[in-house]
């Protein structure tokens, strides 16, 4: 099997968390990393046996590279996917595709003008259980979308930070970092066109001084809606509902509740907190992940983004870690789903799709640029205390 030569730009959380993918699936070999961090890229060289540069312009011209996965800062998204798709690399962004709507269309434009794809995830709208609810509702078996619930209480705001993950116009906060999860989901069980959107958004810890909630409704132009929740304050925690199996497929532990906050109790200034970080990232001296070789092992559920519930005309849909509840009529059943051999593998199947077949991708830079206005528009709302309208919705599978 030909496999697509990969270059990581960013070693940061955002990779760790791919990294059980990267190690373990069969279509992908990583053959370059990017990072400021020497530790990062000696920790990166040994555990891959790659490349591993300063920059990411030197990982770009790199000829060994096909494509470039951007794990970069927020940011620094745009300028890194353009400088990719300059050279002729397919690109895979993370999520938030980038933090103005400006960005989101010169990145596409840069990967049209390269003759390249653009994917942007992961966003939890790559999970199977998700796919799985919007097949059922395409079938016509249950038939139209007409609400969407979704809900997620998670510690976001209290995980150690550097000072710029804590300023919005940074892309701090939970509007940019797990909006763009949530907000995928609905767009790809409500299918995909948002018409307006209303919002409240809450930043109640003046130490940690960006919104860590948010409350929204959002429209849909066929008249179906969605109710999105999302706090990252600590407290309740939703994987309560599902199970405890947290966000990344694994076993929670609720005795370790408050753990986010009580690690926070061994540093006092930004400077700390920002060592902290950097001590538990990849290559640093507290990072304690699994080895590469055998990371992705111990997930044996899906991944998921908190409670969603999709009310259809005959049936309500739960996606779940495990596969999906179908509640009907008289009835309800599970419709199970195999635990995967490797987790995010959904990612990597669809840029390989689009890189070496030459297969329409379903997360193309429209699709995430129609997301990233409704998370904008969500922040706009909240601040101005009303509905906004969106001009640049795109459906499920629309080119």
């Amino acid at each position: 099997m030909r496999k697509l030569k990969l270059g990581v730009a960013g070693l940061g959380r955002a990779f760790t968390v791919m990294l059980p993918t990267l190690a373990r699936h069969p279509r992908i070999e990583v053959v370059a990393g990017a990072d400021p961090r020497a530790d990062a890229r000696l920790r990166f060289a040994a555990d891959f046996g790659a490349s591993a540069y300063a920059s990411v312009e030197e990982l770009c011209d790199d000829a060994a590279v096909e494509a470039v996965y951007v794990a970069t800062p927020h940011e620094q998204h745009a300028r890194h996917a353009c400088m990719a798709a300059a050279r002729r690399k397919h690109v895979l962004v993370e999520k938030p595709m980038a933090l103005a709507l400006q960005d989101c269309r010169a990145m596409i434009e840069a990967a049209r003008s390269g003759g390249v794809h653009l994917i942007v995830g992961h966003s939890h709208s790559f999970d199977a259980p998700i796919r799985r609810a919007r097949e059922i509702v395409e079938s016509g078996a249950v038939g139209s979308v007409r609400m969407i619930s979704a809900l997620n209480f998670t510690d976001f705001m209290y995980r150690p930070r550097r000072p710029e993950e804590l300023r919005t116009e940074s892309g701090g906060g939970v509007l940019f970092n797990q909006a763009a999860h949530q907000i995928d989901v609905v767009r790809l069980l409500g299918g995909g066109r948002v018409r307006s959107v209303r919002a409240a958004t809450g930043s109640w810890d003046s130490a940690r001084p960006t919104e860590g909630a948010y409350s929204a409704l959002l429209t849909f132009a066929d008249g179906a809606c969605a109710s999105v929740v999302y706090s990252g304050y600590g407290h309740f925690d939703s994987d309560e509902f599902c199970g405890w199996v947290g966000e990344l497929g694994r076993r929670k532990d609720p005795d370790s509740y408050g753990s986010a906050r009580r690690l926070l109790q061994r540093v006092a200034t930004a400077g700390e907190e920002t060592a902290l970080k950097n001590a538990r990232a990849y290559g640093g001296p507290e990072y304690t992940a699994q080895d590469v070789a055998a990371a992705g092992a111990e997930p044996t559920w899906h991944q998921h983004f908190g409670l969603v519930l999709v009310t259809c005309e005959r049936a309500d849909l739960r996606p779940l870690p495990s596969g999906v509840m179908i509640y009907e009529d008289l009835a309800r059943r599970f419709d199970p789903l195999p635990a995967p051999d490797v987790p995010r593998a959904e990612v990597i199947d669809e840029l390989y799709a689009a890189a070496v077949l030459d297969r329409a991708p379903l997360h193309t830079g429209e699709w995430a640029l129609a997301t990233t206005e409704v998370c904008l528009a969500m922040l706009r709302s909240g601040r101005e205390q009303r509905e906004v309208f969106l001009e640049h919705q795109t459906g499920v599978g629309e080119r």
